[in-house]
């Protein structure tokens, strides 16, 4: 009597391709949890643009042009600076207290490729910044009456926009994050820098009443153009006549932004460390 063998299951030989991917799914959806269980971080995150729309809606009640309103207007900074605060402060200021702790190390340390690690924030930055994005459109169509985009050719934009400024602000978060020696000085490093940014830029005030030198400065750094370019999706044509270079110029926003995800690569590539600097 004879027995016969079963030949291995080809699956297994896909299993490998699949690998890379699961692998950054499952290390994505650890920097969510661990995100999650950081509630000062969530109502902090989530909350403070809705917070800050509620504020200044309530205070400026007046048009800033025929037909465009505060806060209209005030929902394309929030918007920026909400993507900002969840790529560029959050892993400005996180990534130091892993480093700290000594958490890359033992990342380091483990089979795990390392881009793994890096799609993992990835996968923490976008999931966050689209549930905080929405939180606040629903909230600002709610109870201030925000118009929506009207055309495809508008939401094209906003997607551009968005993932070209989000790409630039994470990049420059994991880069910046070699500059704290320390845990605690992650915030100290991070902080002034966002909120410099968010004054200068346009976020809580209109961009062509600030001084001409802190415009120019303002257009060194990608949070400018990322409200301008939200500006073009949420305000009429007209209002780019009111930009500083008479229209909304979105080729040029693209360009900076652009230009912004190589520097911060080239900055991640340069200065990255997974220990500190008292480690060697």
């Amino acid at each position: 009597m004879t027995t016969t063998t079963k030949p291995a299951a080809p699956a297994t030989a896909a299993a490998p391709a699949r690998r890379p991917g699961a692998l950054a799914l499952r290390q994505g959806r650890l920097e969510i949890t661990q995100f999650l269980r950081s509630r000062e971080s969530v109502v902090f995150t989530m909350g403070f643009p809705i917070i800050m729309i509620m504020i200044f809606a309530a205070i400026f009640r007046d048009e800033i042009a025929p037909g465009v309103g505060y806060t209209q207007y005030f929902i394309t900074g929030m918007i920026a600076t909400g993507l900002m605060t969840v790529s560029f402060q959050n892993l400005g200021i996180w990534i130091p207290i892993e480093r700290d702790r000594g958490v890359l190390k033992r990342y380091r340390g483990t089979p795990m490729p390392k881009w793994v690690w890096f799609a993992g924030k990835v996968i923490l930055v976008v999931a966050i910044g689209v549930a905080e994005t929405a939180l606040l459109l629903a909230v600002s169509v709610a109870l201030f009456d925000l118009n929506l985009p009207d055309t495809a050719a508008r939401w094209l934009t906003f997607g551009w926009v968005s993932v070209l400024g989000v790409t630039a602000c994470t990049l420059c978060g994991i880069a910046i994050s070699s500059l704290a020696r320390t845990a605690r000085s992650g915030s100290a490093v991070v902080t002034p820098v966002a909120l410099v940014l968010q004054f200068i830029s346009g976020v809580f005030f209109v961009f062509t009443n600030l001084p001409g030198w802190m415009q120019q400065v303002a257009a060194l750094f990608p949070l400018k153009w990322m409200c301008q370019g939200l500006r073009a999706v949420f305000l009429p044509d007209s209002f780019g006549a009111h930009e500083p270079g008479g229209s909304f110029e979105l080729g040029r926003v693209a360009l900076v932004l652009a230009l912004w995800c190589v520097i911060g690569l080239v900055l991640c590539l340069t200065t990255f460390r997974w220990t500190t600097r008292r480690d060697g």
